[in-house]
């Protein structure tokens, strides 16, 4: 399958109501499609991808075309989104704690990498605390340093972990033992239920 065979479906999904802050629409999609310009009608369908909740197909067809194109950036982040879907996603204001209070002395990266403990208030069996695994992605930088704060977006490893988390609440990511950094929750979406891809529990 071609590029533009797993782009065009991927532009029929989208809203034709949708468009980007530039005003960009779905029809300039289809245009740059025409004129073989995938990169482009790529770029402006995962844009057009963050105004709607759209189908696990649309990212895994997005995804698949920029490993075609040889695109890893974007491809990182489509399988990411295809991955939200099926695990659900926690949007969170995050502060690392600066190099000379914590034991990282360099960047996290900001692409999905990174998989730390997260402290969300569960128990174990014996009555302390208990982390769960999350991925974190950095919006709008490609990494985070000591000391300082970003919008992230954490991926549950084992969503069940995570239905008590809500916006407000206060988590605090671990690497080893101690605290890495503190976030507070913006925002909670639940898996989503999808014929043939049920979430991990």
């Amino acid at each position: 399958m071609d590029v533009t065979e797993l782009l065009e479906p991927a532009s029929l999904l989208v809203p034709e109501e949708s468009a980007t802050e530039n005003d960009l629409t779905v029809r300039d999609v289809r245009d740059h499609l025409v004129r073989d310009e995938w990169q482009i009608a790529l770029n402006l369908l995962e844009e057009l991808g963050d105004g709607h909740p759209l189908p696990l197909s649309f990212w895994e067809q997005l995804a698949e075309a920029a490993e075609q194109l040889r695109l890893e950036r974007s491809a990182a982040w489509c399988r990411w989104r295809s991955s939200e879907i099926r695990n659900g996603m926690v949007r969170a204001d995050l502060t690392l704690r600066p190099a000379a209070e914590a034991r990282r002395r360099t960047p996290i990266p900001g692409h999905g990498v990174l998989r730390p403990m997260w402290d969300i208030a569960n128990l174990s069996p014996t009555g302390g605390a208990a982390v769960s695994i999350a991925g974190l992605w950095i919006e709008d930088l490609p990494f985070l340093e000591p000391g300082g704060r970003a919008t992230v977006r954490l991926l549950p490893l084992t969503p069940s972990h995570w239905r008590h988390v809500e916006a407000g609440q206060r988590i605090r990511m671990h690497e080893d033992r101690t605290v890495a950094g503190t976030a507070v929750v913006l925002e909670v979406r639940p898996p989503a239920a999808t014929a043939g891809h049920s979430p991990r529990s």
